[in-house]
């Protein structure tokens, strides 16, 4: 492996600490190496803290190595004074000669500004080591700020003969279809994610938390579509103890606490709908987990990312029929009787 591959790469290593906790700043890596030793390394934490420079230059114990040192970022440091100041300034204050850098920072406060204040002070900048790597890590981010649209999973579990749901239930809960292991790692999917978004049949059908209450992580918001004001206080998504967005049509409600209600048209474009609204509230990553009419409805437009298909062995006969996906990009995971087949939308 080349040497800038080598650092980069841990960059990234690093940066992975961060998923689910830095929205809506990116995931960053940063380590400071002299004389090819990591003497300093760290990553972004949480938005408002300190950035993956900062944490690395920090963790360095002999400040005078700096001025010989390199530093490596897997993302463009940042040139504008947010939440904390510009990155790019504090390793212009320290002299550190070298920045190695794996990908340029989309968002239009960055985007080539940070890289050309370095340049500016003389330091010596490299660009676009490991770039898809380094793309993919913040497939999120950038999915947000190049397509102004959050990132779409879609998630459903599906029987064995191909339904989603019975057509009848006894109870007002899900019917599980999928094994407990399988239940839990789409909790930890939850921790991961910025929001998590249902339509109206799913709420009043099964009364869902939305939470990640089998994780230990944070919940993500809720998006809740309710076009007719069906969904009252007596459901889980109105509890108050996440934030909660609710796109509605109806003309009689109120944000109460947590429960945040957006105006929006149900007609043929309600998808760019639902993403204006959502990146107006900075959501950058949206689990769709819905039924199979809304998850149905993100394919038929093509307006999605990847998908994570649970197949059970349970058997129905007859039900709601699971969506119907056709994209070749397929991987396949066992989780005991479970199948998990992982779709990306090239």
């Amino acid at each position: 492996m080349k040497i800038h591959e080598k650092y980069i790469n841990r960059c990234i290593e690093l940066a992975k600490n961060g998923l689910g906790t830095t929205y809506p700043n990116p995931l960053v890596g940063s380590v400071v190496v002299y004389n090819d030793k990591i003497i300093g390394e760290g990553w972004h934490k949480k938005a408002g803290e300190p950035h993956a420079e900062v944490n690395a230059i920090n963790s360095v114990k002999d400040k005078s190595l700096l001025s010989k040192a390199t530093i490596y970022v897997s993302l463009e440091p940042c040139s504008h004074f947010g939440k904390t100041p510009p990155c790019a300034d504090l390793i212009v204050f320290h002299k550190i000669p070298n920045v190695v850098i794996g990908t340029v920072d989309p968002n239009e406060k960055v985007a080539g500004k940070g890289i050309k204040k370095l340049m500016e002070a003389d330091a010596n900048v490299t660009i676009g080591i490991l770039e898809k790597e380094c793309y993919n890590l913040n497939k999120r981010f950038f999915t947000f700020h190049n397509k102004k649209r959050p990132y779409i999973i879609l998630k459903w579990a599906e029987t064995a003969d191909g339904f989603i749901a019975p057509i009848f239930k006894d109870e007002q809960k899900p019917v599980w279809i999928t094994n407990s292991y399988s239940r839990q790692l789409v909790h930890k999917w939850r921790t991961e994610e910025q929001a998590i978004l249902v339509g109206t049949k799913t709420v009043l059908d099964d009364n869902p938390s939305l939470n990640a209450r089998d994780y230990s992580g944070n919940s993500p918001v809720r998006i809740v579509l309710d076009k007719s004001g069906k969904i009252n206080s007596k459901f889980h998504v109105k509890d108050n103890t996440i934030k909660t967005i609710i796109l509605t049509e109806n003309e009689d409600f109120q944000t109460v606490e947590n429960c945040i209600y957006e105006k929006c048209t149900f007609d043929k474009n309600l998808i760019e709908t639902i993403f204006a609204v959502l990146v107006k509230h900075q959501i950058q990553s949206v689990i769709i987990e819905g039924g199979s009419k809304t998850i149905q409805s993100f394919i038929d437009k093509d307006l999605w990312d990847e998908a994570r298909v649970f197949k059970g062995k349970t058997i129905f006969e007859k039900g709601i029929k699971a969506p119907t996906i056709n994209h070749s990009a397929r991987r396949k995971n066992q989780i005991l009787t479970d199948e998990l087949i992982y779709i990306v939308n090239d």
